[in-house]
């Protein structure tokens, strides 16, 4: 049996069997949106009985469950991302791949529900000295690493939320460090004031200074309120919640997160553990959090 982790004022406790039970969540306000990041594995990958063509339905039936209006996705190859659109048509998308800004290499994209949503901004920059160079890499990094940006303008009311996705590097803490900062300057240099969403995988836990540096940062330039993690703030006392499982139960490290501004209400937040049928949809469990928008 695995426990999905979920508390909020808005939702009760559910317990989700292995063989992947269905949820029966309360109504969430029409102000709500619910957001995802999801490290869904390198489909090129050989992970024998895990790999991409064994697990990809159990990513398109959770998906369908969890209904985000907004999904960030880290490790995902453009074949990935073609078969994710084509299962669920209800999602666009932004984002290019790292190796060449085009289609090349992993994606850090961003889908969104275009029935809700329309992209008015977006982009894509790398994790280097040169963030405006495909394949670029600094600061000992192993691999190039990108961010995906948009502004996502609601249809039916005109407000905007900026939303950031990235995948920090593996091996180097120099490199971590420098893009939390890259993407700090790039936040506060965005040409509204509407709120931001950080999504992704940071490769670091909570203690990590990577991580810290973008809870002590503003998330604005006028420093009017700093980010949190949305699942902290709702489980400041929760101990396991490690996400990296490598297809099988972690109790380690808390390294996927969504971040939001301190002012923005986390009506539910959780760490997603459903195992249909004993299967892992990933090496990542996905994170959730439902903000007020």
């Amino acid at each position: 049996m695995a426990d999905t982790l979920r508390i909020s004022s808005y939702t009760t406790m559910l317990l989700i069997a292995a063989g992947g039970c269905d949820r029966v969540r309360e109504r969430q306000p029409d102000s709500a949106i619910r957001v995802m990041t999801f490290n869904i594995r390198y489909g090129a990958a050989d992970d024998g009985e895990n790999r991409w063509e064994k697990r990809r339905e159990l990513v398109f039936d959770l998906l369908r469950r969890e209904k985000p209006d907004l999904l960030g996705v880290q490790e995902a190859l453009r074949f990935q991302l073609n078969e994710i659109r084509a299962a669920l048509p209800v999602y666009a998308e932004i984002g290019v791949g790292r190796d060449d800004g085009r289609a090349a290499g992993e994606h850090s994209a961003i889908l969104y529900r275009t029935s809700r949503f329309r992209a008015a901004e977006h982009g894509t920059f790398w994790l280097s000295e040169t963030p405006d160079v495909p394949g670029s890499m600094s600061w000992g990094a192993d691999l190039s690493r990108i961010c995906t940006w948009g502004r996502f303008v609601e249809r039916s009311t005109g407000a905007a939320v900026y939303v950031y996705n990235l995948h920090l590097d593996h091996q180097s803490q120099s490199a971590r460090l420098h893009s939390v900062g890259l993407l700090i300057e790039r936040i506060h240099a965005r040409s509204r004031a509407d709120p931001v969403i950080v999504l992704g995988d940071f490769n670091a836990a909570e203690d990590n200074p990577a991580v810290r540096r973008l809870c002590e940062a503003s998330a604005d330039a006028g420093g009017t309120a700093r980010f949190v993690d949305t699942f902290r703030v709702l489980h400041p006392d929760e101990r396991d919640v490690g996400t990296f499982t490598g297809f099988r139960f972690s109790t380690g490290a808390k390294i996927d997160y969504i971040f939001a501004p301190q002012d923005l209400p986390v009506l539910d937040a959780a760490i997603l553990r459903d195992l249909p049928n004993g299967r892992f949809p990933s090496d990542h469990f996905p994170v959730t959090a439902t903000l007020r928008f």
